[in-house]
C-alpha cells in the first residue's frame, strides 16, 4: 500500500498508528496478505471511537491476549472470528 494512502487512512481515522522513538508506524497486523487493510478494521476503529475509546486504548485492546478468541482481537480480524470482535467492540461502547 502506498504511503500516501496510509497517510489518508490515518487522517480519516480508518487506521491507527503507534509512535516509537519518535517514528510513526502502523502495526503489520492491520494489513492482510495483499497489503491492504484488514477488511473489518476501519469499521472496528469507528465503533470503538464512537464508544469513547482513544487511539491508545484501542491499540491496547486490539493487542491484548483474549483466551476466549483465542489470541488477540487483531489476530481474530484475519479469520472467522472478525464478526465476534466487532460484536464485542459494540458491547463495550454501551
Amino acid at each position: 500500500m502506498a504511503v500516501t494512502r496510509v497517510q489518508q487512512l490515518l487522517r480519516d481515522q480508518q487506521l491507527i498508528a503507534v509512535r516509537r522513538d519518535g517514528v510513526l508506524g502502523v502495526p503489520e497486523l492491520f494489513f492482510d496478505e495483499t497489503g491492504e487493510t484488514v477488511k473489518w478494521l476501519p469499521g472496528l476503529i469507528a465503533v470503538l471511537h464512537d464508544g469513547g475509546f482513544k487511539d491508545e486504548e484501542i491499540l491496547l485492546w486490539l493487542f491484548r491476549e483474549d483466551d476466549s478468541l483465542p489470541g488477540t482481537p487483531v489476530e481474530a480480524l484475519h479469520g472467522d472470528l472478525a464478526r465476534e470482535v466487532i460484536r464485542r467492540a459494540q458491547a463495550m461502547g454501551f
